[in-house]
């Protein structure tokens, strides 16, 4: 591909990048952009300024001459974590910012495109350096499309007429496993993780390393709704054995008794989605659930969860095909793909930690993921929130063993050959 082949493939990525966000938040009200329903979340209307925010302090500002920043306070307000560059809002108080306007920031947006499109075209050829910048903001953007979902979907479970985002089908209908589990074996021995395409990944997972495996299977798809079911219905919730402590402990004090999203009535389960509350499909993948959930019945199972390792080396030849963003925004017809990538993220039992002589960026980038190194768990794969360009085997996501409003499920595996 030649230079302005390359340059033309990347305003037409930042371009369908920037489009996508608006096609996500089309449906919502003006009310719906200032909401945040818990700390985890942020309001629609912060990720939309914060995504833009990125490419004013990571791109503009180094490589447009006297550029100023559309408001005067954009880093007090917009910057996430990266202390290096500023002292960042507090994350819980996110909802409180009422100024800018919904309308100024979708000004906001518009501005800062055009500042960005103007600058890939005066470049003409634009340097290694700067395209992986692009590149980077347009991952950026495309991690937050996924969290614009989930945020949405948690801040609307709390209002009690259980509103609905998008008419039509739920994130995983259609998406259904009526066969049974088959396992595919792997013999031990030496594999490869990770990538060193440092212009296509990002810097968790990098760089390429050997790791050694022991025999082990893993399960073709992930457990559906129904299975969950059977081990709730077993005393899942309520038999400690099968918890990790912190596990046990979290389920007491925060009094579950299913997924997040779930509840019964009238001998049927219910789960809340984005097209608003539904009958719960057996036949569906089970999402919404925290590792500790995934740990607890994989035990109850007689199973255990994957490593990473060994999810990425069942999994490194498949295709990138699954339901992803783009199938529940625009294709009705849910067709099944695979059973690998989209539809959920899949718990690992593998803590989040740097790979073999990997290397922690210097400045800002240097906080974009090597910091949240600690107390995390590694989950693979992809969701029905995950855009699908974003995701690929070597993808590394991360999250505290605690946390479910992702679109988070369970894939089995277990020691040992067939």
């Amino acid at each position: 591909m030649s230079t302005v082949e390359q340059n033309i493939s990347l305003v037409k990525d930042f371009t369908y990048s920037r489009d996508l966000t608006r096609r996500i938040v089309e449906p919502l009200e003006v009310e719906d952009f200032g909401i945040q329903a818990m700390t985890d979340v942020s309001p629609p209307k912060w990720h939309l300024a914060h995504t833009t925010w990125f490419y004013e302090d990571f791109i503009l500002k180094q490589y447009k001459e006297n550029y100023n920043y559309v408001f005067e306070d954009t880093r007090k307000l917009f910057n996430s974590y990266y202390e290096t560059l500023s002292k960042p809002f507090p994350k819980s108080q996110r909802g409180l910012i009422s100024r800018p306007t919904v309308q100024q920031i979708f000004d906001y947006r518009n501005k800062v495109e055009e500042q960005v499109l103007e600058l890939l075209n005066e470049s003409g050829q634009v340097d290694e350096q700067l395209t992986f910048f692009i590149r980077l903001g347009i991952w950026h953007e495309q991690q937050h499309q996924e969290l614009l979902l989930t945020d949405m979907k948690y801040n609307f479970s709390v209002n009690p007429l259980l509103p609905v985002y998008k008419e039509g089908r739920a994130e995983t209908e259609g998406i259904t496993f009526h066969q049974p589990v088959e396992w595919k074996a792997f013999e031990e021995g030496l594999t490869l993780v990770g990538t060193n395409d440092a212009s296509g990944s990002f810097d968790n997972e990098q760089p390429e390393h050997k790791h050694y495996l022991y025999p082990f299977q893993i399960a073709n798809r992930p457990v559906t709704n129904g299975e969950y079911i059977a081990f709730i219905e077993d005393g899942g919730y309520t038999t400690p054995d099968y918890w990790l402590s912190e596990g046990w402990s979290t389920v007491q004090e925060e009094e579950w008794h299913a997924p997040l999203y779930w509840w019964k009535e009238d001998g049927t389960w219910y789960h809340f989605t984005l097209a608003g509350a539904q009958p719960l499909d057996k036949t569906q993948p089970v999402s919404h659930v925290s590792y500790y959930e995934a740990d607890a019945f994989a035990r109850w199972a007689g199973c255990r969860l994957p490593s990473e390792q060994e999810w990425e080396h069942a999994f490194k030849t498949e295709n990138i095909e699954g339901n992803f963003l783009e199938t529940y925004l625009y294709d009705e017809s849910r067709a099944q793909h695979n059973t690998v990538f989209g539809t959920v993220w899949e718990w690992t039992r593998s803590p989040y930690s740097p790979y073999p002589e990997s290397a922690r960026p210097d400045g800002a980038l240097g906080e974009y993921n090597a910091k949240f190194m600690s107390n995390q768990m590694v989950l693979r794969g992809g969701s029905t929130a995950t855009p699908q360009g974003h995701i690929r085997p070597t993808y590394r996501n991360f999250f505290h063993p605690d946390k479910r409003w992702q679109f988070s499920g369970i894939r089995l595996a277990k020691d040992g050959r067939v």
